[in-house]
């Protein structure tokens, strides 16, 4: 951390990061890597059931109220993920250590390189389609543009779970008298 002060936001948000109540969740490489995979399935779903309200024709009101319903374990999911990188995306860039801040610079390097890679190939994707049928999908262009806006909001997030690393274990270190000197 650097000597900047702190705010009551700062504190908050940094005790908030560093609780280790739910440690469970996220104690292992495949827990955060199945949170992940949970989050960006619930994404997925969130965002299929967005586009389809907002393109059936009658909008039908279920896809609405699933979108509700999906919301609060999408929620859940992303604080298992901050929790599990104590806040590297969450907290501002004055409360992070040194190697917390070069680590949220990787992070977020890495994942907009994977959102331009996704940007290239929904861009490819709309020019062939457009080109096989002779026109471009225009009812689909939205939908898929907004869908790699949030995937380029939330990669970082996906990465850092992904990349996080495990708590070092406690290590205890015997006390010279049990040694039996």
């Amino acid at each position: 951390m650097t000597t900047t002060r702190l705010t009551r936001y700062d504190r908050s948000m940094l005790r908030l990061m560093n609780d280790r109540r739910g440690q469970a969740l996220y104690s292992t490489a495949a827990r955060r890597r199945l949170t992940v995979a949970v989050h960006i399935a619930l994404t997925v779903a969130i965002g299929g059931l967005m586009t389809h309200f907002f393109l059936a024709k009658g909008e039908p009101l279920w896809p609405a109220v699933a979108m509700v319903v999906l919301l609060l374990p999408w929620m859940v999911a992303t604080g298992i993920i901050n929790g599990a990188t104590r806040g590297l995306l969450e907290l501002r860039e004055h409360v992070l250590d040194e190697r917390q801040s070069a680590e949220r610079s990787r992070v977020v390097t890495r994942a907009h390189r994977m959102t331009t890679l996704l940007l290239a190939a929904a861009a490819t994707a709309l020019l062939i389609t457009g080109g096989v049928d002779g026109d471009a999908p225009k009812a689909y262009a939205a939908p898929l543009l907004i869908a790699v806006l949030v995937v380029h909001w939330i990669m970082p997030l996906w990465v850092a779970g992904l990349w996080a690393q495990d708590e070092p274990a406690d290590v205890e270190t015997p006390e010279a008298g049990a040694l039996g000197h």
